[in-house]
């Protein structure tokens, strides 16, 4: 609030159940100053559904959970409210159910670093397809940082897409929880006999232990017949496994055929070149299967490979197939060769992991590709990222900002025409685009770091440094009186997805004068910022950065100069609209 401090609102309905007698209070709120005009009156409706314990306010729906339980009424029903500042209250058993405002189709204004909507809403992981001129992105929605339903997550896909990568619209989620054991995991859009589908996975061995699910049977079956069976939800045991849905009409109205094809729990489907319908099977399975039928029969073609991470997704651009795992791999072969072939780019230093987490890569119009992943922020689940990718003769695969979704910014204003030595710079705005030029006095000689400080000056939160010698970029924590030490990449044992401190390797085109984009986005809903780059036009990388909120900038050099320095505000959302 205004002065300081912060009222919260919250709401808690205690939980019986056999299964977990510890879980018992579940609680939902919200901070006050979310609100845009949090004095006077509100209207606030609690609602337990089973599935569903929400919170609306004014119409609003701001907060919800997922039990597991149900309350138990003594014999003689009653109830009480401590809360002393409100009018009047009423309960309603059985519960009537909320009336959100009618509003026109939703559309998300900016896309890049988006959040849903509330401020414990996140982006988790992210499935896409191009489909009928559309561009669809499913998420796996999060709150609490995968702490909902008491630690198990409680995920499931929303589903966003666009036509023009302009506007963009939400759609009503494609697989929304239906049942108190439904937590659901990654999976892939493909399309089957002309059918869109979305693959997810169903995770219940979080909620119940496995002889009480349909695993036991699932894998007796593979056993005796050397392929996947059909369960469904009549099967004995809770369902377990891969799961999919079927679009009504082509874009969105998804609806679960409850039809289990899989033991694993994130499935990625695809069709190999030839069109035929393979698998990747990914937590508690791994390898590649194949199958003429979505919802049973799939055979194991090769065991061990690849092996099952979070999410794998295969494509192939050109002359070069790749299949992408996860948080930390990745292979290519020639697309003529055998999966034998297959080479460990990660290992070589030659991927292009930036600070995405579990990124999936789709073909769009144009043989363009694009890369769509989450930031992390304090935890599982934070922004969406999008990437556009580009492809070298040899195979390797790069990445730059897409033109159609960077943020708007106002007319810009130069800093500097030249910095050859150490310079700080103060800043009007906390949220900005700055841009500039970068000349080695010699060929692959040289380094360049900015420090992005806080109000008071006295210690640099982070760092953005670029050694040429060596042909690196890094993230790391900011000095003020020298550059950062060097920090890891993916390849000797970085952790990129953790979108802290984190280094790249093997820069593409920086052995001739190249410009550098970047962008400093100060957002109260991550408390702190995102510091989002782009090298030559060739390299990305992102980093967040709690607590901070950039007041100064430092730039230090050694051996290069740095020209045309320009700085521009960003435009608000509101502004984009």
């Amino acid at each position: 609030m205004p002065n300081g401090s912060v009222p919260v609102l919250e709401a808690k309905v205690r939980l019986h159940s056999a299964e977990h007698p510890d879980w018992k209070d579940m609680t939902i709120g919200i901070p006050l100053a979310m609100l845009k005009e949090p004095e006077g009156e509100h209207e606030v409706v609690l609602n337990f559904s089973g599935v569903r314990w929400t919170i609306y306010m004014d119409g609003d729906l701001l907060d919800n959970d997922f039990p597991f339980g149900y309350p138990q009424w003594p014999a003689k029903s009653t109830w009480k409210l401590d809360a002393k500042f409100v009018e009047r209250a009423s309960l309603y058993v059985p519960a009537i159910v909320p009336t959100g405002k009618q509003a026109p189709k939703p559309h998300v204004a900016s896309v890049q670093y988006w959040t849903p909507p509330g401020h414990n809403s996140w982006v988790g992981d992210v499935a896409t397809i191009f489909h009928q001129g559309r561009y669809h992105v499913f998420y796996l929605y999060d709150r609490r940082h995968h702490q909902s339903k008491f630690g198990k997550g409680a995920h499931y896909f929303e589903h966003l897409s666009t036509a023009d990568f302009k506007t963009w619209t939400e759609h009503e989620a494609a697989t929304p929880l239906e049942a108190q054991w439904e937590c659901i995991g990654t999976g892939t859009p493909f399309v089957f006999e002309d059918k869109f589908c979305i693959a997810y996975g169903l995770h219940t061995e979080r909620i119940y232990p496995y002889e009480k699910t349909t695993l036991p049977a699932q894998m007796a079956y593979i056993q005796a017949h050397g392929c996947t069976g059909t369960f469904n939800r009549n099967a004995p045991g809770v369902p377990i496994g891969s799961m999919y849905s079927v679009s009504e009409d082509g874009v969105t109205n998804f609806k679960k055929t409850w039809t289990c094809f899989h033991p694993c729990r994130n499935p990625s489907i695809y069709h190999d070149p030839s069109g035929k319908l393979r698998m990747f099977a990914n937590n508690h399975g791994k390898g590649t299967w194949e199958s003429e039928s979505v919802d049973g029969g799939w055979r194991c073609l090769s065991p061990d490979f690849p092996p099952g991470g979070d999410c794998t997704f295969f494509f192939q651009w050109g002359r070069f197939d790749y299949i992408i795992g996860g948080f930390k791999n990745l292979w290519s072969k020639p697309a003529d060769a055998p999966d034998s072939e297959y080479e460990d780019i990660v290992g070589k230093g030659l991927d292009f992991y930036d600070g995405l987490n579990v990124p999936a890569i789709s073909e769009i119009p144009g043989g363009r590709f694009l890369m769509s992943g989450w930031t992390h922020i304090r935890g599982w689940g934070g922004n969406l990222v999008i990437r556009e990718l580009l492809q070298l003769p040899d195979g390797r695969i790069g990445s730059k900002w897409m033109d159609e979704i960077i943020p708007l910014a106002e007319k810009p204003k130069t800093l500097a025409a030249r910095v050859s030595k150490t310079v700080t710079f103060p800043l009007d705005n906390s949220s900005f685009l700055l841009t500039f030029d970068v000349h080695s006095a010699e060929a692959k000689k040289g380094r360049f770091g900015i420090s992005f400080l806080p109000e008071n000056g006295k210690q640099a939160s982070c760092e953005l440094q670029l050694c040429l010698d060596d042909s690196r970029a890094q993230f790391g924590p900011g000095l003020l009186k020298d550059f950062a030490v060097r920090q890891k990449s993916l390849r000797e044992g970085g952790v990129p997805n953790r979108t802290a401190n984190y280094a790249i390797e093997n820069l593409i085109d920086v052995d001739q004068p190249f410009s550098v984009r970047l962008i400093v986005k100060d957002d109260d809903k991550i408390g702190g910022s995102l510091i989002d780059v782009e090298i030559a036009g060739r390299r990305t990388m992102i980093s967040y950065r709690p607590e901070l909120t950039v007041k100064k900038i430092a730039v230090r050099v050694e051996g290069v100069a740095i020209e045309d320095v320009r700085i521009a505000p960003l435009k608000s959302q509101e502004a984009d609209r």
